[in-house]
């Protein structure tokens, strides 16, 4: 009886390497699908905002779209429709107005 009960006990536990190889395979892909292409976003968001200049036509993460008056390191002013211009931190331009948001295919 005792014997029975240490074979019991000594039987479910080991090393699986199946289960590693999984659990690599997982992290593999989470790096390939979520870290990388949002590391490569910020990457390309960043050098748009360091690469806009005056008189370029943006739209900001709100929504709001017009024409940059004015640049400073921290800030831009937008001009809107009819003169009306309105001061963003830099960081919230979100993409260039001139180019087609969906091009065709």
């Amino acid at each position: 009886m005792l014997e029975s009960i240490l074979l019991q006990a000594s039987g479910g536990s080991g090393f699986n390497p199946g289960s590693l190889i999984l659990f690599g395979g997982i992290i593999i892909v989470f790096y390939f699908f979520m870290i990388r292409p949002q590391q490569k976003k910020q990457k390309d968001q960043k050098k748009f905002v360091n690469e806009i200049k005056r008189g370029d036509k943006v739209v900001t993460i709100g929504g709001m779209h017009g024409k940059i008056a004015e640049m400073t390191d921290e800030f831009v002013t937008l001009e809107i429709e009819k003169g009306g211009k309105i001061k963003f931190e830099k960081t919230s331009i979100s993409l260039d107005a001139s180019q087609k948001a969906y091009p065709k295919s």
